[in-house]
């Protein structure tokens, strides 16, 4: 019972702590908008905000992509070496892994491009422009064409996204 009142007091005092909310989500095509850089630069950053989101030049954008089925990762050299987070590239690990060779458990280094295992069905995909479709998509739900739970399927979105235009 002492434990659970102290866990309690404990659980109330961290609710009346100060947090910081930073707008959730930032969003690379409103940055200029939402005077994210700005904020950004205020603490340092020495880029402008064309520099890490321009759909139509080469930006930070061009460097950081879509590892796998939606985790985020960085090139970082002139051969495609790739950084994620161990969760995202725990799949593919394990599809290395055997009895024999643990890489989960004592990892992994090629010293060459020959001793490289590939990962076949493994996707690295770079974001080309980020287009909102909320607008379209909403009055495709307003005129019955489409059912809301529908809007959030693959194809759909997919269809919907393609270029900020509807392909038929």
């Amino acid at each position: 019972m002492k434990k659970f009142k102290l866990l309690l007091l404990a659980l109330m005092c961290v609710a009346f702590l100060p947090s910081k909310a930073d707008e959730g989500m930032w969003l690379l095509q409103l940055m200029q908008e939402q005077h994210l850089a700005d904020r950004m630069k205020a603490q340092g950053l020495l880029l402008e905000a064309d520099d890490i989101y321009n759909p139509n030049r080469v930006s930070l954008k061009d460097a950081v992509g879509i590892f796998g089925g939606g985790c985020t990762g960085e090139i970082i050299s002139p051969d495609g070496l790739i950084l994620t987070n161990h969760h995202c590239g725990y799949g593919a690990i394990q599809q290395h892994s055997s009895v024999e060779h643990d890489y989960l458990t004592d990892g992994f280094w090629a010293k060459s491009r020959k001793e490289e295992l590939p990962t076949p069905g493994l996707k690295f995909k770079f974001v080309e422009r980020i287009v909102d479709v909320t607008d379209k998509v909403n009055n495709k739900v307003k005129s019955g064409e489409v059912k809301e739970e529908e809007t959030f399927e693959y194809d759909f979105l997919k269809k919907t996204g393609r270029r900020g235009t509807e392909s038929q």
